[in-house]
């Protein structure tokens, strides 16, 4: 084959050519499907919701161990002292469950650990703790000017927070209702109200 012949144009054509074709059989293997859909946010979508189900039936299973039980309990003499133990423990009524916490949250949450309301970190749980705010219930009964203060004493570094709906999710947290937590933090920007 005398490649003499062969115009100038002709090689780098064809050599274009097939660097196209394989640049987008490798993009179809690799990258997504191509039909321009990406799949991950309903997947994450999907995986919230289920969380959230989990954390209701797990809500509603404690809910149902625990009629059985407070009907024994409320037979036997020690039931005055275990429900103002339970009142003193969370003032809300509401007893922790782990379970449930993790199970929409999607890690392990301690009681009354503040750094379970979106945008509170340890150093700002460590102000609040100087406070005396070191419950949920606490920071849900505190006011937003009252957080801010808090905030103010710890110097320029913390002042630009907004404490605006930390109160809002800290008595959710001691209510227990997690999924609702949940959801609230995902349809909202870092905890900003």
């Amino acid at each position: 084959m005398d490649f003499s012949n062969i115009p100038c144009w002709l090689i780098p054509l064809l050599v274009g050519l097939i660097c196209a074709i394989l640049g987008y059989l490798l993009g179809r293997l690799f990258g997504n499907s191509g039909d321009g859909n990406d799949y991950s946010a309903d997947l994450d979508a999907c995986n919230r919701r289920n969380s959230q189900l989990q954390a209701d039936l797990d809500a509603c299973r404690a809910k149902l161990s625990a009629k059985p039980a407070a009907a024994s309990s409320t037979a036997s003499m020690a039931s005055g002292f275990a429900a103002g133990a339970a009142t003193a423990k969370a003032p809300s009524g509401v007893s922790f469950d782990a379970a449930a916490a993790k199970a929409a949250i999607g890690k392990k949450i301690k009681e009354d650990d503040l750094t379970v309301v979106e945008g509170i970190g340890p150093k700002i749980k460590e102000l609040f703790h100087n406070f005396d705010i070191d419950t949920w219930a606490k920071l849900g009964a505190a006011s937003v000017d009252k957080c801010q203060e808090v905030l103010n004493s710890g110097g320029k570094r913390f002042e630009i927070h907004n404490p605006g709906s930390w109160p809002k999710q800290a008595e959710m947290a001691a209510q227990g209702k997690w999924a609702e937590l949940k959801k609230w933090q995902d349809e909202h920007d870092y905890g900003k109200a």
